[in-house]
This record gives C-alpha cells, structure tokens and sequence, in this order.
C-alpha cells in the first residue's frame, strides 16, 4: 500500500510540472506537415569529381563512386550510370530525404570516362548530374633523378611509387591549380602521411605553393621520428612582418641539426610560386620561381634518416611545438628527387622551353635533357670541350663515343633541328645525328627508307652537311653545304622537314632545299644517335665524330628562316 501511494504521488507531480511548463509558454510536441514539394533532387558526386585522373599501374581500375543525394520532401528512385551504361539503382531509403551511396565499379579500361548520377523524387521532380574524368597510364619520370611525384589531379595518389597516402581531419583539392586539374588545399588539423621514398646524402624537393596567410605560421612539408629536430627535415612558414612569409628549412644530423632561413613571399594578395630545396653534404639551397633566394655551406654534413618513415605534407607533425600546426595553403605538383638539383635544372623545370622543343641538351658539363628529363645513353667515352658556344661547355666526340636514345615522343609529320657544331675533320666522314631503323636481314647495312641520317664528308679542308631522309619506299638526298674545316669557328646548323621538303642551313642561310616525295617515314626509326651514324648507320663509315656539338634542340615543327635565327640568338 505505501509503495502505491507513493507511486501515485509521483504521477500527480509529473502532471503538475508538465502543466507548468505549458503556463510558462513551452508547447508540446506537436506534427508537422511536410508542406509542398518545391524542387528536384539534389545531387553531390563526390568522387570520382570533375577532373578525377586515375593513375594506376593496370589496364583495367575498380573505382568506388560516392555520392549525396537529397530531397526536400522525400526520393523516389537514384540511377547511376557510367559511360552511359546503368550500374546501379536504388528505391529504398532509410532516410527518405537524404541518400548516402557507394557503388563499385569494376574494369574501367584507360580512357576518358563519365559518371552520370539521375535522381527522382515520389512527385516525379528529377535532376541529373555528370562528371567526367580519366584513367591514364601510369606515369612516367619527366626529370633525371625524380623519384616521388604527386600533382593533386583531384586525387592524392603518388604516381611513381604508386602509394595514397593516409588522410588526417579533411584535406581536400582546388579547382586553383598551377597545373592540371587540382591542387591540394590544406584545412585546420588536416594532412597527409605517405611513406617517404629512400633518401641518401643528397635529395630535393620542388612544387608550386599558394599562401594562404590565414595562419601566422605552419608546417608545409616535414619527415620527423621525433620532436627533437635532430632527424629527418622540416620546411615550413612564418610570419615575416606584416606582409609576408618566410619559408625556411631545417634538418637534422643526427647530434644537432642545421638551418636555411630561406627567403620571403607576400603574404598580400599571394601567388603561386615555385619552390624548390637542395640539400647535399656541402650544403644547402632554396629557390623561388628558379631563382637561388638563400645558399648555406657545410662541410660534408648528412641527414640522419634514424626512424624517418614518412613524409607529411601539410602540417608540421612532430614539429608544432611553436605552431606550425596545420597549412590551408595550397600545393601543387609536388616532386622529390634522389640528387641535389644544379641550377640550371632548378631554372629549366620552373621555366621549361617552348612547347615546340622536344628534346633540348645543352652540354653544359652533363648528358641532361632539359625538355622532358629523357634518360641519355652515353656509348663509349665522350668528354667535354671546355669551352661552349652556348652556357659553360659542349659536348666533345671521342673515337667509338656517342649518345643514344629513343626516338618516342620526339617524330611528327614536321620535324627540325637545331645546334652549334664546330668541326674536327678528322675522321674525313662522320655521322652527326642519325634516327634510323634497323636493317633487318643486314645489320652491317644501311636502312635509308626510314628516318633520317645527317652526317658529313670531305676533306682536310672543307667538310659537307648532307642528309639522307626515308619516305617507305626509298630515300631522298639533301646535298647540303660546305663549312670550312680550316678556321676552328663555331657554325650554327639546322636541318628542316616538312611533309614535302627537307631544308639545311648554315649559320641562318638556306643552302639547300630537296624534296621528300610522300614525306618522312619513321616506321621502326625508334633510335636516337647523336654524334655518330653507329649503331644504325654504319655502312659507309659514317661513324664517330670527334667534333664539339652544343645546344643540341629537337622541335616538333618545321623552323621557318626567322625561327631559326631566333634559335641562333638564344
């Protein structure tokens, strides 16, 4: 009886202050009408998004598409389709107005591609929404000693070791990219993690940088074990007065570390700006937009690598006991390299040559291709001349030296080169640039019905640039010009190809002009020799030349007259 009445008691108390509550204006919970159906679907593609590019190492990709769909009063029915081909549907929502999906795609082939998202809601009221991206082959290397590259297309994967990083907090992408489709945008407590490639005495690290000054200071790039700045690196950011930001650099050696203070950006009204670190036991370099901003020197200093897994990109991990935490900023085309970058590298990847160069070899000390990063083959001992027409030095021919590599990328319908060349007789005969196809059932002979052969041949005293170029079925000759072999001078030489000509000059002067009846053939012509006819062209001797060449250039069209004395003037 007495737990009756108490239970009672509390009943009437609950009623009390219910009714309590409705005296001081608090309403009930009461049904609500869900109104009229204002408007179609919503939809959010989330991935893949405009732009995506897939870069894997396989012929066929799964993709996972994620999307967001939504309704104001309640959904119906969401088709997805890919290539226009229907892959899934959905009708039944746990949620009427909000869908959250994922659909696996399977064997998506390399090409251009859409996903095509169709929504209806139970009014019939629809909306339709499509993206398109791509799955291209893997990448390759653009630059001599590049081992790590990430260009943010929309997707964070690292192309050269094929690794996605891990994800912290929300970093997402920009459509403001200083290449391709996307940059990485940082956020507040958001990074990356991927596994840092193996690094020895020498690395550097080079990409473009938006700063968004939002933050006084950050982290933009560090590989850390610990907080105690004695392994790994760290480049990041701080204020530098009221309208900029110096970007610096700091390494550890193991028992202490070491500083490059770097150099200043604006922080007002910010751009993109290329940024590029050396380090190497002698010391230390960063670089603005190809520009050396800040040198330091040591003497045969290393990083320790002691604990040093991974790479963050985006924050100071391990390193935010003075704040550099997290970077909003945005990164774009980010490399890594397994050697400390010389200048002239620093300036040709920041500044690369006309789109109409496909190859471009300086000779300033090394075999480098400036264009593209192509890897060079060097066959015997060539040298260099000490001296050069153009930059530091030339390339010097050697008996049984030259240089090879493939052809891929460099042939087209036009086709010229260009270079400084400064004769040495002797041999009397000698192939200067040759891109030939094999002989098949000869080797010792020669195949003139493919590519081209520009060499030379005369005397003690005068030498001829000729060229021979293959149409398929035969060859036509260009009987070229003279130079003296006599005065040690430095000429410049140019040999054109058109879809019906091929043209050599000297010094900026056409001296002949031969026909190419159907124009170039360069079926199996997947060789590149440079100073020497071998190892294709090789049956009347034409073999290596002991002549200095420099400023070696490859273009993808058919020079004009001015063009090529605008090439002389470089």
């Amino acid at each position: 009886m007495k737990s009756f009445k108490l239970n009672y008691i509390s009943i009437l108390a609950f009623l009390f202050i219910l009714a309590g509550c409705e005296r001081e204006g608090i309403d009930p919970i009461t049904k609500i009408e869900p109104g009229q159906d204002e408007g179609a679907p919503e939809i959010n593609i989330k991935y893949p998004q405009e732009g995506t590019v897939i870069n894997e190492p396989k012929e066929l990709s799964n993709i996972t598409i994620d999307l967001e769909v939504e309704d104001d009063i309640e959904l119906q029915e969401i088709v997805v389709l890919v290539n226009g081909e229907q892959v899934a549907t959905f009708s039944d929502f746990t949620d009427y107005r909000i869908a959250l999906k994922k659909v696996t795609f399977e064997g998506l082939p390399i090409g251009e591609h859409t996903v095509t998202v169709r929504a209806t809601d139970m009014e019939g009221k629809q909306s339709e929404k499509t993206v398109n991206f791509s799955k291209e082959p893997p990448y390759s290397p653009m630059f001599e000693n590049e081992i790590f590259y990430m260009p943010f297309n929309k997707d964070f994967m690292e192309l050269i070791g094929l690794e996605t990083p891990s994800q912290t907090g929300n970093p997402g992408f920009s459509d403001d990219a200083q290449e391709g489709t996307g940059s990485y945008k940082g956020a507040a407590d958001s990074y990356l993690t991927i596994p840092l490639p193996e690094l020895g005495d020498e690395f550097s690290i080079a990409f473009w940088y938006k700063l968004d000054p939002s933050v006084g200071r950050a982290g933009i790039l560090t590989a850390t074990d610990d907080s105690d700045r004695n392994q790994g690196f760290r480049l990041f950011r701080e204020a530098a007065g009221a309208d900029a930001q110096v970007i610096k650099f700091n390494a550890g050696t193991g028992d202490s570390d070491i500083w490059n203070d770097g150099g200043n950006i604006s922080s007002v009204e910010p751009e993109w700006t290329h940024i590029t670190l050396t380090v190497s036991p002698s010391g230390t370099a960063i670089y603005f937009n190809g520009v050396l901003e800040r040198a330091t020197v040591l003497n045969n200093v290393t990083i320790d690598w002691t604990g040093v897994e991974n790479l963050v990109i985006g924050s100071g991990l391990n390193f935010s006991g003075w704040g550099h935490n997290s970077d909003p900023s945005l990164i774009d085309e980010l490399r890594i390299f397994d050697a400390a970058l010389t200048a002239e590298e620093v300036s040709m990847m920041v500044n690369p040559p006309s789109e109409e160069i496909s190859l471009y070899l300086p000779f300033d000390g090394d075999y480098v291709e400036q264009a593209t990063g192509r890897n060079i083959t060097v066959v015997g001992s060539p040298s260099f001349a000490g001296e050069g027409k153009v930059g530091t030095n030339a390339y010097a021919g050697a008996e049984g030296a030259y240089l090879t590599f493939p052809s891929n990328g460099l042939l087209t319908d036009e086709f010229s080169t260009t270079f400084w060349y400064k004769v040495n007789a002797s041999p009397n005969r000698a192939g200067i640039i040759s891109i030939s196809a094999p002989n098949e059932a000869d080797p010792n002979k020669n195949n003139l019905t493919k590519g081209f052969q520009l060499f030379r041949e005369g005397s003690a005293e005068s030498q001829r640039i000729k060229a021979s170029v293959g149409n398929g079925e035969g060859n036509n000759w260009n009987d070229g010009g003279l130079i003296d072999a006599t005065t040690g001078e430095w000429v410049h030489i140019a040999f054109v190809i058109t879809a019906t000509k091929s043209r050599i000059y000297i010094n900026g002067d056409l001296v002949n002009e031969a026909n190419v009846t159907g124009g170039v053939d360069w079926t199996g012509a997947d060789l590149v020799s440079v100073m020497s006819g071998a190892p294709r062209f090789v049956e009347w001797n034409h073999l290596s030349d002991t002549s200095y060449i420099d400023d070696l250039r490859f273009y993808r069209v058919a020079l004009t007259e001015e063009e090529i004395e605008a090439d002389m003037a470089q």
